[in-house]
């Protein structure tokens, strides 16, 4: 066996993504150069890793059994390297935070200034449904999560970071009203939805049982990114967080069309468990938000309070 830790690293993306592409483009890597390391590392093996049915990659039982000791072994040359910069006097180790979709066009914000204040820290941010994000809080998987609407089951810690709005919008090129009445939505016009789980679906399905309002025709699409081009595409019409739809609004793609009851408003809260020891970086997260909340919101989210 002579693998290294760069062949490891590889195989662990690859196993994550189940696709030789979405590892290149998550390691900065060409597809190629991925796609040689796998053949690299294959090779020391003869129990096949991956195999291919129907032009779809599948991890082997024996290649998910490398997968997991990669894992365990990769992090142990992590620990490594941040116990050598905390000798250092470097603040060093791995931030790991899940965030529901829509919240990837408000966590970087906050993160960046310390991310580039503490080079010795690794960051993993998973963007996911709320579902998911809610179970990995409850494994215990991540230091924090991004949430807009909190879970009531669970005992936590939370720092408020800014408000959440939801508007009604549509491409006004496709559609020139929505509402046939005060209660219905027109029946050739479809209402955009994202998938069950999703704190976004919850928030529309209660608004619309709230105002009593009868939907027609429906559309379920899996992501905000996926809602978002739909509405554009002129497909139909749905309830978006406006932080998501800055530049359509500005240059014309989509239209906010007021009605009563909307928007809908929540808060954005980054969340932690309360019985959760923190480690030193995750702490020092906590003190940077602390200082910097207010300065981020003014600096890079001051277009929002004009909607």
């Amino acid at each position: 066996m002579n693998y290294t830790l760069h062949q490891l690293r590889i195989f662990l993306k690859i196993a994550e993504k189940q696709s030789i592409t979405k590892a290149s483009e998550e390691l900065y890597l060409t597809q190629p150069a991925v796609s040689i390391q796998l053949k690299n590392f294959q090779d020391q093996f003869p129990i096949p890793l991956t195999e291919i049915v129907g032009r779809k990659l599948f991890i082997t039982d024996f290649g998910n059994e490398i997968a997991h000791a990669a894992e365990r072994i990769l992090s142990e040359v992590d620990e490594i390297n941040y116990k050598m910069q905390s000798y250092d006097g470097k603040l060093a180790g791995r931030l790991k935070i899940s965030v529901v979709s829509t919240g990837k066009y408000v966590m970087p914000y906050f993160l960046s200034g310390f991310m580039k204040s503490n080079m010795g820290i690794d960051l993993g941010m998973d963007v996911t449904n709320k579902a998911s994000v809610v179970q990995s809080l409850e494994n215990n998987e991540v230091d924090f999560a991004l949430v807009s609407v909190l879970p009531d089951h669970l005992k936590l810690n939370t720092i408020s970071l800014m408000k959440n709005k939801l508007y009604l919008v549509a491409n006004p090129n496709h559609f020139k009203r929505i509402l046939l009445s005060k209660n219905m939505f027109v029946k050739d016009t479809p209402l955009i939805f994202r998938e069950p789980g999703s704190a976004t679906r919850f928030a529309m399905e209660n608004y619309l049982k709230k105002s009593q309002i009868q939907v027609g025709k429906r559309i379920e699409l899996t992501s905000n990114e996926a809602v978002k081009q739909a509405v554009i595409a002129g497909l139909g019409c749905s309830i978006m967080p406006l932080i998501g739809i800055k530049n359509q609004l500005k240059n014309g793609d989509l239209k906010i069309y007021p009605k009563k009851q909307l928007p809908i408003q929540t808060t954005w809260n980054l969340v932690w468990l309360r019985s959760k020891k923190l480690s030193p970086v995750a702490s020092a997260f906590l003190e940077y938000l602390e200082n910097e909340k207010d300065k981020i919101i003014h600096e890079d989210f001051d277009w929002f309070e004009k909607y």
